[in-house]
């Protein structure tokens, strides 16, 4: 069993030229090419497997503002009404509905932060409301327990993940794009020190623009240009509940566990930061820019194994452009979940929500989230080659925020002023005494 996902069909041939070839066609990947094409550039998708099957059909399929790093909340702000807006343009039902987050807690120092930074998000106009004990254990009364407190993000949602990459896809499509399954990127190669066109397997395509939105694979397609991305991806483990179970929170967390309602009517499970951290000589080179976040972290991570895909994906240091890469080899990621972690998560959940226990497991997967040292993306046009943009690094954050991810990327490309600042997500961030560091509100 894995992540379901809704399959669309594409094109096959490759154009000789484009205006930009995108490559990856997770959220990210899929939002940037759509707005690229709305804003009338010949711009072509490249997926090596098929569109979403990756982390993008693999997570939560929250889009939140609430707890949202400062340096993120702009662009997760910016990212709802885009939601929104690309529904009505594509003419899909992209499973995006703003039905409220809720958070609740028992622990003291949790509900501080939580009111810590509602006073910061009010000042930057987000609506967050702190729950007494009495509101919060109202709203939670699926759990038959009392709460402390907890916190009602009202204009928040879900989206959902199965159907919004192939979706978005549709949009590219529908404004003129190209998108491509089944075709990998091997590399791309310059001209003057340029990009000047991208190889792929089934041959080249001349170009000037490029925007690797790659997730997981993205650091060591850069590590063949000779570009430092420090990235780790830990493998998360998620499983699903069948439909049938109603009058539940749609969108629920607590430090045991956190329940999502899925479009099909069911229940997505997780437990929020756990995760296994599989050994790759790709983690260790960018081992001592991660310290910090693993120090933080140590006790949500585990140690994990290593994953057959990884031997060969990592330890080919340079790939030739005229044979067969790592991403041919493995068109998707599709890590083994942990069944000791699935089985903690369903235990977790009924013994939080009793009416789950009438609930059958429909699907259990895994996936990898891609992760920088600060848990902050990289969206940058700048990083050492020109016509080479970087949009990776979505540290779990990044469904809810690619709308807004894709469209800053148009942004930086069509020279137009972008819809947030851009500093933050440098990758040259990482060069300095910068890394490591959360931003304070």
């Amino acid at each position: 069993m894995t992540a379901p996902l809704l399959h669309i069909d594409t094109q096959t041939e490759l154009p000789e030229t484009a205006d930009c070839v995108v490559i990856g066609a997770g959220i990210v990947g899929t939002s940037a090419a759509y707005w690229l094409a709305r804003a009338g550039m010949k711009v072509v998708l490249l997926e090596k497997g098929r569109v979403g099957a990756e982390q993008s059909s693999r997570n939560w399929g929250w889009c939140r503002q609430q707890n949202r790093d400062a340096r993120e909340l702009p662009l997760s702000t910016r990212s709802l009404a885009l939601w929104e807006e690309m529904t009505r343009d594509i003419g899909e039902d992209l499973g995006f509905r703003r039905c409220g987050l809720l958070y609740l807690s028992n622990d003291a120092a949790e509900l501080e932060g939580w009111a810590r930074w509602g006073r910061f998000a009010r000042g930057e106009g987000v609506d967050t409301r702190m729950l007494s004990a009495a509101e919060a254990t109202e709203r939670g009364a699926a759990t038959g327990q009392s709460w402390a407190g907890g916190v009602w993000s009202p204009s928040d949602g879900v989206a959902d993940p199965s159907r919004a990459a192939p979706l978005i896809a549709e949009g590219i499509l529908k404004h003129g794009g190209q998108v491509i399954q089944s075709c990998a990127a091997r590399g791309i190669e310059t001209e003057a020190g340029a990009v000047s066109a991208v190889v792929t397997e089934k041959g080249r395509i001349r170009t000037k623009q490029v925007v690797l939105s790659g997730g997981a694979w993205a650091g060591s397609f850069l590590h063949q240009l000779g570009i430092v991305f420090p990235q780790a991806s830990v493998r998360s483990s998620i499983l699903s509940l069948a439909p049938g179970i109603e009058d539940l929170p749609p969108a629920l967390h607590t430090a045991a566990v956190s329940v999502t309602r899925r479009g099909d009517g069911g229940h997505t499970l997780a437990i929020s930061g756990r995760s296994h951290v599989d050994p790759t000589p790709g983690t260790l080179r960018g081992a001592k820019h991660f310290l910090p976040m693993f120090a933080k972290r140590w006790r949500a991570l585990a140690p994990g194994g290593l994953q057959a895909w990884q031997a060969e994906f990592e330890t080919r240091k340079i790939w030739a452009l005229d044979r067969e890469t790592p991403m041919e080899q493995v068109r998707i990621l599709d890590p083994k979940p942990s069944e000791r972690l699935v089985d903690e998560t369903l235990n977790r959940a009924r013994r939080l929500l009793p009416a789950l226990e009438k609930a059958t497991v429909q699907a259990k997967w895994a996936g990898y989230i891609d992760s920088t040292p600060d848990g902050v993306p990289v969206i940058d046009a700048d990083i050492g080659i020109p016509g080479l943009t970087l949009a990776a690094g979505l540290s779990g954050h990044g469904f809810g925020i690619g709308p807004g991810v894709g469209h800053l990327v148009a942004d930086m490309l069509t020279g137009r002023a972008p819809i947030t600042e851009t500093d933050q997500y440098k990758l040259n961030r990482f060069d300095g005494s910068q890394w490591g560091k959360v931003a304070k509100f």
